[in-house]
């Protein structure tokens, strides 16, 4: 996880310099991460072709980019970024969405409860026999509220240098196996729900978390899911008066965890960049008139 975050520094401060001079085709993103994951030790290639989605793309959920026909990226808009690599200790799969322009007021909105979904789902504590159909209606609640919702399952299990989708967990609607499957400590899940308008934008937030041993009381074992992916979340797409006090907690406690253990393995430039995006969000106390 430490290594694709390295990648995806350098990904994205090479993008982040290059789009005020130039446009970018989506293929070239791809092609530019794959070859900083490549700078990683014991990297095999990727998990799964990157899903790169610019704009209107990102709302096509498994768009695949082609050199002759994907979109060119300018210093504006939204791009979607779902991606992961093949290391001899480790499978990953991560999704990021970035405003590269400035974001509209409903772009804020629906990512911020994409957000609440995600981080919802992350903190959660279950008891033991808790399947995935019964967890991740949490995932979706947040967008429910506003009449929104997202065509795909909200998580995956995740092989250890093996398969990207692999059973036989998975937070599904349905009675599906997978979806009915119940978790066990060290099962990999992905946690990725999302928001998609057609034509317009995509979002979606993916982390990778490891179901772990909470606690035991009188009403049985409990367990809770650590997130394991290290990069941080797009704060610039953030409505922060949608979040509450237990939501900025986790995010903020998050991106300290990012930058304590990935600047380590940057340089100044790269540590300034990643310090930057890993800003805290100030809790401010609503009073009630």
């Amino acid at each position: 996880m430490r290594k694709d975050a390295v990648a995806l520094t350098k990904l994205f401060r090479w993008l982040e310099k290059t789009l005020p001079e130039r446009e970018v085709a989506e293929t070239e993103v791809a092609e530019k991460l794959d070859g900083f994951r490549g700078l990683q030790n014991y990297y095999h290639g990727e998990s799964f072709a990157a899903i790169v989605g610019y704009n209107s793309n990102g709302a096509i959920i498994h768009y695949h980019a082609l050199p002759d026909k994907c979109a060119m990226i300018k210093n504006e808009g939204m791009l979607l970024l779902d991606s992961g690599g093949q290391y001899t200790d480790g499978t990953t799969d991560i999704t990021r969405t970035i405003a590269i322009g400035i974001p509209t007021d409903e772009q804020k909105q629906n990512f911020t409860l994409v957000l609440k979904g995600h981080i919802d789902l992350a903190m959660l504590r279950f008891p033991h026999g808790t399947r995935g159909n019964q967890m991740e209606m949490l995932a979706r609640q947040p967008l429910w509220s506003h009449g929104l919702n997202y065509s795909h399952g909200t998580g995956h299990g995740v092989g250890f240098f093996l398969n990207v989708h692999e059973g036989p967990q998975a937070l599904g609607t349905g009675a599906t196996a997978k979806a009915t499957a119940i978790f066990e400590p060290g099962m990999l899940t992905s946690n990725e729900p999302g928001f998609y308008k057609t034509g317009e934008y995509g979002i979606r937030i993916e982390n990778l978390v490891v179901v772990v041993e909470d606690r035991k009381t009188d009403f049985g074992r409990f367990l809770k899911f650590d997130t394991v992916t290290l990069f941080p979340i797009d704060l610039n797409l953030i409505e922060e008066n949608l979040l509450d006090k237990k939501e900025i907690d986790w995010l903020n406690q998050y991106h300290q965890r990012v930058y304590d253990e990935v600047s380590p393995l940057l340089d100044d430039n790269e540590k300034s960049w990643l310090k930057g995006k890993c800003g805290k969000i100030s809790i401010v106390e609503k009073t009630l008139l």
